[in-house]
């Protein structure tokens, strides 16, 4: 959802039939996730710009929508890289070896946890729980599952993600 778009929502036709029994204020700030969801998905975060505009035409508070925004651990108020790599840090991984996945991840690409590279070709981050811990360690590149890493292993996963 472009910015200019943010300023046309018809609020009205968002909501549907159950719009019928919520209050103005109630549609509005029911908005307020899909317009996150559709702002995250063009920009691949959620800029200032945006967000502003986004107060402006629904009338509501900028402290409200940031507040609404931050509660949710999927929203991200800072661009973030073409490719999102994700080590998974739950018990398994921790005990095969993630930290150690982590620190030549962190080493390869120059960044620590939760930054991205320059070029924003990538994001580092870590995650509680892939649900794959007989596979441990494991990180996930792009939401595709790469399993029993070893910091020796990741130059495969990362150069498929640079032909991919």
């Amino acid at each position: 959802m472009k910015i200019e778009e943010l300023e046309n929502i018809d609020v009205d036709s968002k909501i549907g039939r159950v719009g019928e029994v919520l209050t103005e204020k109630q549609k509005k700030r029911g908005l307020l996730i899909y317009a996150f969801q559709q702002i995250q998905k063009e920009y691949n975060y959620l800029p200032e710009e945006a967000l502003n505009a986004l107060s402006k035409n629904l009338g509501i508070p900028l402290s409200d929508v940031y507040s609404t925004a931050s509660f949710y651990r999927h929203f991200y108020f800072k661009p973030r890289g073409k490719n999102i790599v994700s080590v998974c840090t739950g018990t398994a991984c921790h005990v095969r070896g993630a930290g150690k996945v982590l620190d030549a991840l962190k080493e390869k690409f120059g960044i620590g946890e939760g930054e991205t590279t320059e070029d924003m070709f990538l994001t580092l981050e870590t995650v509680g729980c892939v649900g794959c811990c007989g596979l441990a360690p494991v990180l996930t590149v792009n939401e595709e599952v790469v399993g029993e890493v070893t910091p020796k292993k990741l130059g495969k996963a990362i150069d498929k993600t640079k032909r991919g």
